[in-house]
């Protein structure tokens, strides 16, 4: 089966993350490729779509809305909120008046006067969980939301905000390289009935089969600053990626299915939202919850690549103190 459940709805568990078109790795499609995109996803069956609103500062959700608002009813829309973008500066803003400020930016940019999903993107240690899940809920009452989530909090907050309000969904990286949620956050949003959103499923297209030189990255590509893609970081992983492009090749299927394949086959209640630019590459992910690969080659998979086989952070020092959901030492 490929549909799996998402905040009360059977969405595909493939998703598309859509950050891409507007924000963080390399230049960003025209926004008639990015509209041309967004109607090819839904005309394929898919029906998650996931955005935020500091990507490319709303521009994400512009395009959302011009190209498939008119079929509404027809896919799960997730937004975010949460993270502070002013110039050079950065920071979290969970408080209530700015949830719901940002909620309805959201929707104007959006073009819609509901969202199925409404993240709060990161945790924000300034403002009482049961007050941020107090805004979130009276959204909920007054029909702008269905459902809200978080996105990279620890196992300990998720639970707390449940107990405030029931969470739907919690989103974090997971994926081949990233196994951070291993450490807790899989097993209670198992046990809670939480939905799990992995974002990044395919290492930031480290396991897209494509990325061999990260020089040929943009300067501004947000990647550049990433400790696993850089120097003898990436000359390390890039030999484990090579091996695991041998490896998909073996079963004929393309490295992003092989590296989709096994996020979906950790747990019934995971779904994957890999962000692109490229209709080709849309289509081999979205087809990658239909394959039937074996649990030998799902197992090697995890082997060759893993926390403790990996080089380097996830995240610049920069980031990590954003990121409440538990590390490895």
């Amino acid at each position: 089966m490929t549909k799996r459940l998402l905040a009360g709805r059977p969405v595909h568990s493939v998703g598309l993350g859509c950050m891409n078109v507007a924000w963080a790795y390399g230049n960003p499609p025209s926004r008639e490729e990015a509209v041309a995109l967004f109607r090819h996803a839904l005309d394929a069956g898919c029906d998650h779509f996931d955005t935020a609103n500091i990507y490319g500062m709303g521009l994400s959700e512009e395009i959302l809305g011009e190209a498939i608002m008119d079929r509404r009813g027809e896919f799960l829309l997730a937004s975010k909120t949460g993270i502070l973008i002013d110039g050079a500066r950065r920071g979290i803003d969970c408080a209530p008046e700015s949830i719901t400020a940002s909620l309805d930016a959201s929707l104007k940019r959006l073009g819609t006067d509901h969202i199925d999903l409404f993240y709060m993107h990161r945790f924000d240690p300034k403002v009482p969980i049961a007050d941020s899940v107090g805004a979130m809920v009276r959204a909920i009452e007054a029909g702008k939301i269905g459902a809200y989530g978080v996105s990279e909090w620890s196992t300990a907050h998720i639970r707390e905000a449940h107990a405030v309000h029931p969470v739907a969904a919690v989103q974090t990286e997971y994926s081949l390289w990233t196994r951070n949620v291993e450490l807790g956050v899989l097993d209670a949003t198992r046990e809670l009935g939480i939905a799990l959103v992995a974002f990044s499923p395919v290492a930031r297209g480290a396991l897209g089969g494509e990325l061999s030189d990260v020089n040929t990255l943009t300067e501004k590509d947000l990647r550049r600053s990433f400790p696993r893609f850089m120097g003898e970081n990436w000359a390390h992983n890039l030999a484990l990626i090579e091996e695991f492009n041998a490896l998909a090749s073996s079963i004929r299927v393309t490295p992003a299915q092989l590296a989709l394949a096994w996020v979906l086959a950790q747990a019934e209640h995971i779904h994957a939202i890999p962000g692109t630019r490229s209709i080709a590459h849309f289509d081999d992910n979205h087809a990658a919850a239909a394959l039937e690969i074996d649990a030998g080659i799902l197992e090697k998979a995890g082997e060759l690549m893993n926390q403790q086989t990996i080089a380097g952070h996830r995240y610049p020092d920069m980031i990590k103190p954003t990121i409440d959901t538990e590390d490895y030492v």
